[in-house]
C-alpha cells in the first residue's frame, strides 16, 4: 500500500488493496456504492462491509441505498 488510503488497517491487506484497485481509497467514495457492489469486489467480504459501515456511520456517512 502507498498508504493513500483512508481506511483503518482492520479492514485487511487484500480488502484495501482491492478497493484501491477500483479507485475506492476515501469514505467520501463509498457513498456512491451499495453494500452489495463492494461484495462483488474480489477480495471484500461481509466482514470488510461491516468495518466500513460502522467507519460510515462514525462519520456520517453511508452507502448508497
Amino acid at each position: 500500500m502507498e498508504g493513500e488510503s483512508e481506511f483503518p488497517e482492520s479492514l485487511g491487506k487484500v480488502a484495501r488493496r482491492e478497493l484501491a484497485v477500483h479507485g475506492i481509497t476515501r469514505f467520501a467514495q463509498l457513498t456512491s456504492f451499495t453494500a452489495s457492489d463492494l461484495l462483488q469486489i474480489h477480495g471484500v467480504g461481509q466482514k470488510a462491509v461491516r468495518i466500513l459501515a460502522q467507519e460510515l456511520d462514525a462519520r456520517g456517512l453511508r452507502f448508497a441505498e
